[in-house]
């Protein structure tokens, strides 16, 4: 196979991993993000040529046509969970699908999020559904993924709680009863991988993509303490609290949680019963405890060497 897929965001968390399952397609790879030299990494993850970089952002609609020029598939995978929503995930995610289809890309893959819609009383959940709403109207044929929370190695989700049951003699947890249906960042690159390159059967559909086990804020957090083996005492914060908390420090540097993100929390991140998902791929999801050994261990007390956890 030599055909190019390009992949906005693809030096991000999320984007390595579709990087890695394209190489194993022998797709070329670019990778388009406003600052390449942050994914100069995956050069050598690729064949010899395999992987070219441009500097884009997705903002700038002459940068995103030209980051898109001759390629067979695009995938967007630009997101943020504070700053500029709109000028991102909707101004931006339009660009690329108008330069995709422009170019005469033969697929489109927009990365959203379950909870996206336009009515979202959170930013980041309305912006989301509006920029799917952009991108479906300038690329008929683009396939939505909303994957739930994402876990893996990089993540900032499972190492930010391990991080603090190391550092805390106690955790505080907010929202305890927000469920989540964590999905591996793997699986994700793996699916989008086979939309990106079988358009016709996945073009135009909407997925929604979550792992093999529901799991509630609280439930995570007791899971995370006993396979790092810190025995920490988890305090419930009463919403009423949690909200002011978020509503006052929210905007502080390094808080806990943002008012947007506590939004977002109102809202279970579940697929949906009738949802298409990763077994639509031949995909069989991924569970957290199967592979978080490979990274967790080094918030033990003796790092990799402790006793491996049971769970």
């Amino acid at each position: 196979m030599d055909r190019v897929v390009t992949l906005f965001g693809g030096g991000g968390f999320v984007g390595r991993y579709v990087a890695q399952a394209l190489y194993k397609t022998g797709a070329r790879v670019r990778i388009a993000q406003r600052d390449p030299r942050q994914a100069f990494f995956l050069k050598p993850l690729g064949a010899l040529g395999q992987t070219q970089f441009v500097a884009a952002d997705i903002r700038d609609k002459d940068q995103v046509a030209a980051a898109v020029n001759g390629s067979y598939a695009v995938v967007n995978l630009v997101g943020v969970l504070k700053g500029d929503f709109q000028g991102l995930h909707v101004d931006g995610a339009r660009n690329v699908a108008e330069a995709a289809a422009a170019a005469g890309a033969a697929s489109m893959v927009q990365i959203s999020a379950i909870g996206a819609d336009p009515d979202s009383p959170s930013r980041y959940g309305s912006s989301k559904g509006l920029g799917e709403e952009a991108v479906r109207s300038a690329f008929a044929g683009a396939t939505i993924m909303r994957p739930s929370t994402v876990f893996g190695r990089e993540d900032n989700f499972v190492n930010r709680f391990a991080g603090m049951a190391r550092m805390l003699p106690f955790l505080p947890v907010i929202r305890g009863e927000a469920k989540f249906q964590p999905v591996y960042a793997a699986d994700i690159g793996r699916a989008v991988t086979a939309a990106a390159l079988d358009p016709q059967h996945h073009g135009g559909k909407t997925y929604e993509l979550g792992g093999p086990q529901i799991m509630s804020m609280r439930e995570l957090n007791e899971w995370i303490c006993r396979a790092t083996g810190h025995d920490r005492t988890l305090i419930d914060i009463p919403n009423p609290v949690g909200g002011a908390m978020a509503r006052l420090f929210g905007w502080l540097p390094g808080a806990p949680i943002t008012w947007d993100q506590w939004l977002m929390l109102q809202t279970d991140s579940v697929v949906s019963d009738r949802a298409k998902g990763l077994r639509e791929f031949g995909i069989s999801p991924t569970p957290l405890q199967a592979v978080a050994e490979g990274w967790i261990s080094s918030y033990r007390q003796r790092g990799r060497f402790a006793a491996k956890s049971p769970y």
